[in-house]
């Protein structure tokens, strides 16, 4: 009779890019011992397109429907990035209700990132039932915004010097609707998820990151807030008008996976808030600044005459980007998306380097699953919350 040998030599495991919960594009190698990890690395790549290049054979008009495919869930984000660094750039100003429109579309989109996070990760450790509740949640977002720039995913709404069309009529009182309804949604999840055993035993105390730790590894976002750092752009930088609002940062100290997700369900909280008072308080006057329409025109500015005032969409004008370099930053839902642009006195941007937040914050995972069992590298891998879209580029 042949006894079978116990190997003791350790394993390599391909994980991804077909499991599950790589969602096709990411591969970890990992070293394994048994039910433990040794070592991981991450290979990237698979959804390269060369965005940064692209954006330099276009105007930033022509560019503009390429950047919702970087984060393809947070898109107004990426938008608002791609119009705010030209705007810093060449010191337009952007009147007080478009900045107010920015700034409810933006904490919309960020509360459809948080649910579609928040539904596959809980999916990743085993409970199916959220999913389900957060699409329902989501297509109410995206009613929304299909009734406001005439798309649910890939908006295409924001402008240099404004937005592309105002509100519909009542859009405001659908929005209140929906803030009201969304309230109840939360505390529906959080009796379901919060306080249940079986989700407390795979989060609790998984990838602990302190917080000079998270500091040093450039993480931010819920990243770097679950590991007590109160450090929000929206406070930070003050851009559009959040500083006219009463929010709080929310924030965590014990740096766990349930750190992570208690931060990202407080933030949905506080956005709600913000487009509550968002709604209540938005002004009348325009919604794009026409003055952009008349500096710097290029050769090509018979977009700007009378018999193009009225398209529902409008373009705003291309113009000149003067010789200077910038670094502009919004706070994404999944941390600082940032965009280096360099101009050259020419319609293109002679470079432009995005900072991706999923990228950025996908290099503390090799360090976060070591000594963890397989098991928990799904959770981890959950918890920081990546796009590969905007990680690749």
């Amino acid at each position: 009779m042949t006894v079978p040998v116990t190997r003791k030599d350790l394993m390599i495991v391909n994980m991804g890019p077909h499991h599950p919960s790589m969602h096709g594009v990411l591969r970890l190698i990992l070293t394994l011992d048994g039910e433990d990890v040794i070592d991981c690395e991450p290979i990237l790549g698979y959804l390269h397109r060369g965005m940064e290049k692209i954006a330099e054979n276009r105007t930033i008009l022509q560019y503009l429907p390429y950047v919702t495919r970087w984060d393809y869930l947070a898109t107004m984000f990426t938008e608002a990035i791609t119009v705010n660094a030209p705007e810093k750039l060449e010191n337009v100003q952007v009147p007080q209700r478009a900045s107010y429109i920015r700034v409810i579309m933006l904490e919309l989109s960020r509360i459809a990132s948080h649910l579609l996070w928040l539904g596959p990760f809980m999916a990743d450790i085993g409970a199916q039932t959220p999913f389900f509740y957060i699409f329902r949640e989501r297509e109410l977002i995206y009613n929304l915004f299909e009734a406001a720039t005439g798309m649910r995913m890939m908006h295409n709404y924001f402008r240099i010097g404004g937005v592309a069309a105002d509100l519909p009529y009542g859009w405001i009182e659908k929005c209140f609707d929906f803030c009201d309804y969304f309230l109840t949604g939360v505390v529906e999840y959080q009796k379901l998820i919060t306080r249940n055993p079986i989700f407390l035993e795979r989060v609790e105390g998984v990838g602990i990151i302190g917080g000079e730790e998270a500091v040093n590894w450039g993480l931010s976002g819920p990243m770097l807030r679950a590991s007590g750092i109160q450090w929000d752009l929206r406070k930070v930088d003050n851009y559009e008008c959040y500083n006219e609002f009463d929010w709080e940062i929310q924030w965590q100290k014990e740096g766990d996976s349930l750190a992570r997700y208690l931060v990202r369900i407080g933030e949905m909280k506080e956005s709600i808030k913000m487009i509550q008072q968002a709604l209540e308080g938005i002004p009348g006057g325009p919604y794009e600044n026409l003055e952009v329409r008349r500096f710097d025109r290029a050769k090509n500015s018979e977009w700007n005459d009378f018999a193009y005032r009225f398209i529902s969409k409008k373009p705003s004008p291309n113009f000149e980007l003067s010789k200077q370099e910038l670094y502009a930053r919004v706070e994404a839902p999944k941390g600082e998306l940032g965009i280096y642009l360099i101009g050259d006195n020419s319609v293109f941007p002679w470079r432009w380097k995005i900072r991706p937040p999923g990228f950025i914050n996908l290099q503390i995972l090799p360090e976060l699953v070591k000594r963890m069992k397989l098991a928990d590298i799904m959770t981890i891998l959950g918890s920081i919350d990546i796009i590969m879209g905007e990680v690749d580029r």
